[in-house]
């Protein structure tokens, strides 16, 4: 087994470590500072658990994860296909470009109170704001992917007389493989926080209307018990899920 490829079983800790120093650091600043704006790891972890065991937690939770989970598969299917489509057509991507670089530059909240005003509290409302704001960045990265084509290995699919389908999932496919999984991780770190400031501006449930509640009493401790727990959340998607998914796609490149 080649050096690219043999697993390196300590990676895991290495990732880990970094977050158990920062958890000891922060014990330590809370347990000298003893201020009620930086509780220690162990008081957000006392409300972490009792909002499970409430069952406040995991409600909220489910919410704005199916809100991100609506919203990042509406935003990749579209940014995807218009990616590809101005990628592969230089009349298309001239006569959309202005509205791509107007998608990336106009502010979440904006878009957000305007879809609210204009669509009403809604639910839809809600995942059209955060698929608005989403698609431009995914569209721009498919958008270069397209361009970075090897068409020559397109001509000696052809050469070799493989069927349409086997020439796009085999040889086109994979070789926008590196794009899709950065505007997939990238949509993920994004999409998720649009949601909680979704959540905050008009929705009833989720985390990010919890969090409001929160700052209105100066909770700090309970602020960070949620922020814990959906980093969390996200941090085992991108290491059981992303990871493993991009790295078994890519193994070709090497």
């Amino acid at each position: 087994m080649s050096e690219a490829i043999r697993p390196h079983h300590g990676s895991a800790w290495v990732r880990i470590a970094p977050l158990l120093l920062l958890a000891v650091l922060w014990q330590v600043a809370a347990m000298r500072l003893h201020s009620r704006t930086l509780p220690a790891p162990s008081a957000v972890l006392q409300v972490l658990w009792a909002e499970v065991v409430s069952g406040e937690l995991l409600f909220h939770l489910g919410k704005t994860l199916f809100r991100v989970a609506v919203s990042f598969v509406l935003a990749m299917l579209v940014g995807v296909s218009l990616g590809i489509l101005m990628g592969r057509s230089r009349r298309l991507d001239r006569l959309l470009d202005s509205f791509l670089i107007f998608g990336l530059n106009v502010p979440a909240l904006v878009t957000t109170i305007l879809c609210y005003i204009w669509f009403g509290l809604s639910e839809t409302a809600a995942i059209l704001a955060v698929v608005v704001n989403k698609v431009p960045m995914v569209a721009v990265t498919l958008r270069e992917g397209a361009r970075a084509v090897d068409h020559s290995l397109l001509e000696v699919a052809s050469a070799y007389r493989l069927s349409a389908r086997t020439r796009f999932f085999k040889v086109y496919l994979p070789q926008f493989y590196p794009y899709l999984f950065s505007a997939a991780r990238n949509g993920l770190a994004l999409i998720w926080k649009i949601v909680l400031v979704v959540e905050l501006l008009g929705r009833s449930d989720g985390v990010g209307f919890q969090i409001g509640n929160f700052f209105h009493f100066f909770d700090i401790t309970s602020i960070l018990a949620y922020t814990l727990a959906f980093s969390a959340l996200i941090l085992l998607l991108e290491g059981l899920v992303l990871r493993p998914l991009e790295n078994r796609l890519n193994r070709w490149r090497t």
